[in-house]
């Protein structure tokens, strides 16, 4: 296992991301924090593939996956991440007996989805990194629930999100 990858310690609480931002001061911010920064979002939810739009986002490895996929420390933590994201669409998280998981829009959808459900919105993409993320890092019933709320949403929200982000989403479930 490469303990001194840069998300592994991030994800440990060991050291920060490469702006000096321990993970508990990101799980901290507010909804407008969230909204205007973006270059946390990578460190978040990580990929295996470099970021376009942030040069210093980590890069997982075969090693990092494992890691995530072995240690329940890491995969509490990035579902904490989740949860905060998902705050901040305005969305809940419900987890039952039975490892079963449930996302539903929360009291605060109706205000919350003015800042993302509309054509084009930057937050697709990161929604597309965080369900594909998930689905690496072994939260794939997670991944699951949130792509079941968000052909819901695309049901209700008829015409703000395209039938293209919709078919990314799906897509980013088939690591």
């Amino acid at each position: 296992m490469n303990i001194d990858s840069p998300i592994l310690q991030f994800y440990s609480k060991k050291s920060s991301d490469v702006r000096g931002r321990m993970i508990e001061q990101i799980w901290q911010q507010d909804h407008e924090w969230l909204e205007k920064t973006h270059d946390y979002i990578q460190w978040l939810f990580p990929l295996t593939e470099k970021s376009r739009f942030n040069p210093h986002a980590p890069i997982l490895t075969e090693e990092d996956i494992q890691a995530f996929r072995n240690r329940e420390d890491l995969r509490t933590h990035l579902t904490k991440s989740l949860k905060l994201m998902l705050d901040f669409y305005g969305l809940s998280c419900s987890e039952m007996e039975g490892a079963k998981v449930e996302i539903t829009l929360s009291q605060s959808f109706s205000q919350r989805k003015q800042v993302w459900v509309h054509w084009g919105n930057h937050n697709h993409m990161r929604i597309t990194r965080i369900l594909k993320c998930l689905r690496l890092l072994g939260l794939e019933i997670y991944a699951q629930a949130f792509f079941k709320c968000l052909q819901q949403i695309y049901i209700l929200e008829k015409g703000e999100i395209t039938k293209l982000t919709l078919s990314h989403w799906q897509e980013a479930l088939q690591v």
